[in-house]
């Protein structure tokens, strides 16, 4: 395989409506999403001649998009029509309880909002027939190519400056899964799975085991469920679990929270759950309004912790990335953290540095862990023993994390060397005295006492951060947002009480 992402956006820079590497990549990916889904179709026809495809004939990678080398190969304004004919046709493709899941994914992905944005139909076709000759992956060598050519298209993606939404560090994710430790036959579950990081970390954890079996085989295939509702991301992680192997990805696409309810079936719940929720943002009324009274919240992040709460089976883990507000916050956010220490046994709280998520975002942020299960020696009346808070300070060296030097799986030594011995770390002033903690363990009863204040062991004092120009612009604008955000829930909360009008 030797498909070059340069090559790609270079050949589409002189198509008129494709003018950022964001539309870029989505056309691209919607492409190779079609190439691979009819390369995996092709061989489940060799191997089940009874096999029926959801996707008409005419609409067939094979049949429309590879290069004949005669007059009937589609090009120009010819092929503008038929693709822009083919979005509207897939989109609606008839699906019903007997449609196999992976074919129910090709109307959801032309159903979630992708589009063709190519007005050339004369580039759009060189683009076709380049993607066509470079990606192929049918074979392992050429699958693991390919998922560098993925991770090279996060990393544009990044740089284009859209997907701090719902980019989450690759250290981050693969830290939580290996603290998580999933296994072969449990289900794993992100309601929020962005372009699938957690999950492919999942996967990555998941094939360490052997899978020397048919039923293994199966396990591995089901392992993981996925929720996104903006169109990229979830066309991004289709794309991804289908480069690792899994033919029939089982991500849904919609609001996690809109669909959520407290009668939840035991199909619906799940062995281990990694999330790192959207926060800073709010809620629509109505779906707040779907959540019990007394756990609920304008915060997004305060909803999705009652949503993993009702999704967790019985003796599951769960690991979750938290903003700072979640850990002091009073009346509702109080109830909810009262809740899982009664009902869950939350274990450890990792306080992470302030530049993780730079520069997308400045809001502080954390890893809550938590399992669904009554810990030994838990007091009467809750479930949790104790909780362990850990400080991770920035490592020696680094003042700031940034788009160029990330936070790298190393960076979390430090936490990995102190999970399985821990112990309290004091910390001293000037005068051999205790000025404060990196690590901490307090009980519920103490927690509770505290009207469950969970900023505990933090920060001793803002880190000063030298920051490119561009770095601080960034930061400006993401505070900017925040403040933003903060007023107009402000204002909302008014508008409530007053029972007039929401301002739009």
């Amino acid at each position: 395989m030797a498909l070059n992402l340069g090559t790609l956006r270079n050949m589409m820079r002189n198509d008129n409506g494709i003018a950022t590497d964001v539309v870029r990549l989505e056309q691209i990916v919607w492409l190779i999403f079609l190439k691979i889904y009819d390369s995996q179709e092709e061989n489940l026809e060799l191997t089940y001649p009874n096999f029926r495809s959801i996707i008409p004939d005419k609409y067939k990678w094979r049949n429309w998009a590879v290069d004949k080398k005669n007059n009937s190969t589609l090009t120009g304004d010819d092929l503008l029509e038929f693709v822009n004919n083919m979005f509207r046709e897939l989109a609606s493709l008839p699906v019903n309880e007997d449609t196999p899941l992976g074919q129910v994914r090709v109307r959801d992905v032309f159903r979630s909002g992708i589009n063709n944005y190519s007005k050339n139909g004369h580039i759009l076709r060189d683009v076709i027939n380049y993607i066509d000759a470079n990606v192929d992956v049918d074979d392992a060598k050429n699958r693991h190519a390919f998922g560098e050519i993925y991770e090279e298209m996060l990393r544009l993606l990044q740089a284009a400056g859209s997907a701090g939404e719902f980019y989450t560090p690759r250290a981050l994710t693969d830290f939580i899964i290996d603290r998580l430790n999933p296994k072969l036959g449990e289900r794993f579950a992100d309601f929020t799975s962005g372009t699938g990081g957690f999950l492919t970390s999942t996967l990555n954890h998941i094939r360490k085991e052997s899978l020397d079996n048919d039923k293994k085989r199966e396990q591995y295939r089901n392992a993981v469920f996925g929720q996104e509702w903006k169109p990229l991301p979830y066309l991004l992680s289709i794309a991804n679990l289908m480069i690792h192997e899994i033919d029939t990805p089982n991500i849904i696409n919609g609001d996690s929270l809109a669909l959520y309810k407290s009668d939840v079936k035991d199909s619906e719940l799940f062995d281990v759950i990694g999330m790192n929720p959207p926060y800073g943002g709010s809620s629509d009324a109505l779906t707040v309004r779907t959540f019990p009274a007394d756990l609920r919240s304008s915060e997004t992040a305060d909803l999705f912790i009652v949503l993993i709460m009702s999704r967790l089976a019985l003796g599951g883990r769960a690991g979750v990335i938290i903003p700072d507000g979640f850990l002091f916050g009073d009346g509702n956010k109080q109830k909810i953290k009262e809740k899982m220490l009664k009902e869950f046994n939350v274990h450890t709280i990792i306080r992470l540095p302030g530049s993780v998520f730079s520069p997308y975002t400045s809001i502080a942020t954390n890893i809550i862990f938590f399992n669904r299960e009554k810990a030994a020696g838990a007091p009467n009346g809750y479930s949790t023993k104790e909780t362990w808070f850990y400080r991770l300070d920035m490592p020696e060296g680094v003042k700031h994390f940034s788009k160029t030097k990330p936070m790298r799986f190393e960076h979390c030594q430090p936490i990995l060397e102190w999970w399985n011995n821990r112990k309290v770390i004091e910390e001293y002033n000037a005068d051999g005295e205790i000025s404060g903690y990196k690590s901490k363990a307090f009980s519920p009863e103490e927690l509770v006492a505290m009207n469950c204040n969970f900023d505990q062991c933090k920060f001793p004092k803002a880190e000063e951060e030298i920051l490119s120009p561009s770095e601080l612009l960034a930061d400006y604008y993401n505070k900017r947002r925040t403040l933003d955000h903060e007023i107009d829930k402000t204002l909302n909360e008014i508008q409530n009480l007053l029972e007039i009008p929401r301002l739009s």
